[in-house]
């Protein structure tokens, strides 16, 4: 009891003390003899507030960072998938500029031959019973396409068709071992046959009829033609001569071409369904370099 009663009279003194103090600071204004006091609990409390505050923000940052944890990762996941989208646009559309590149360059020589053609696409590249180098392409039989019929692009030569269903035909290209087209050098009359070698299609075998006549790299050759321009029409670039074989003795002169056609990059196509009416010789071939 005697304990309650001496703490209820200190701090009944500690208040009138505190009161009057107030009192006087407040009365006497800047000159108050307290200011030194007042200034220097300013400055601890102050420090004091500020420490905390350093110290209390890095934590309430942490906290909210974590609590916007799951929104933040939604929206990364939304913007990679946006960015792939992106992406997927461009290529699509480089992809779709180049083919319209193919096709722009396949009409271009088909109206300078004169051949009627069905555009397609090669849409896999397989193998066939008896052949290495087929295709195959998203045009048959309701399209116009039949068998032995010949297929180019914007390029040259590509092969001919020997297999056709109602959507889709089976090409044999030129640089199957099995395959052989008749074939003429440009400016000339001099005939052959060209020969698929393998290789991928990097180059093909002309054989040429006559083993007197000139046969020098550079040389340019061209299909002969077919009877009814079937399977082969006439006009249709083949490739550059890069080697000349020796032949001393033979009745045929040997070389290898370079075809015009990327044999291994297939993509638009064109299957010519009406041979020209007139052989349109040489005026399909490309410029020669450094003519342009």
């Amino acid at each position: 009891m005697r304990d309650s009663r001496r703490a209820r009279l200190v701090l009944g003194a500690l208040l009138t003390a505190a009161l009057v103090i107030l009192t006087v600071d407040h009365r006497t204004g800047d000159g108050s003899p307290l200011r030194p006091l007042r200034t220097a609990g300013s400055w601890v409390f102050g420090s004091a507030e500020q420490f905390g505050g350093g110290v209390v923000r890095p934590v309430s940052g942490f906290v909210q960072a974590l609590l916007s944890a799951p929104a933040a990762q939604d929206r990364i996941k939304a913007l990679t998938e946006e960015n792939a989208r992106l992406k997927a646009g461009i290529a699509a559309g480089r992809l779709d500029a180049g083919r319209a590149s193919e096709l722009k360059k396949l009409l271009g020589l088909a109206g300078a031959g004169g051949y009627k053609i069905v555009p397609a696409n090669v849409v896999a590249r397989r193998g066939q019973p008896g052949f290495e180098d087929t295709v195959q392409i998203d045009a048959g039989t309701t399209d116009g396409v039949r068998t032995e019929m010949t297929v180019l692009n914007g390029d040259g030569l590509v092969g001919r068709v020997i297999q056709a269903s109602t959507t889709s035909s089976t090409v044999l290209l030129i640089s199957d071992p099995a395959s052989a087209a008749g074939a003429r050098l440009e400016g000339g009359k001099e005939i052959g046959v060209v020969h698929g070698v393998g290789e991928h299609g990097r180059l093909v075998q002309f054989r040429l009829l006559d083993s007197t006549a000139p046969l020098v790299r550079g040389g340019r050759i061209v299909s002969f033609g077919s009877q009814n321009g079937r399977p082969y029409v006439p006009g249709v670039p083949i490739g550059v001569i890069e080697r000349v074989e020796s032949t001393p003795g033979e009745l045929t002169r040997i070389a290898y071409a370079r075809p015009y056609s990327d044999l291994t990059a297939l993509d638009a196509v064109g299957v010519v369904v009406e041979a020209p009416k007139r052989d349109p010789r040489d005026a399909v071939l490309p410029p020669k370099e450094g003519s342009r």
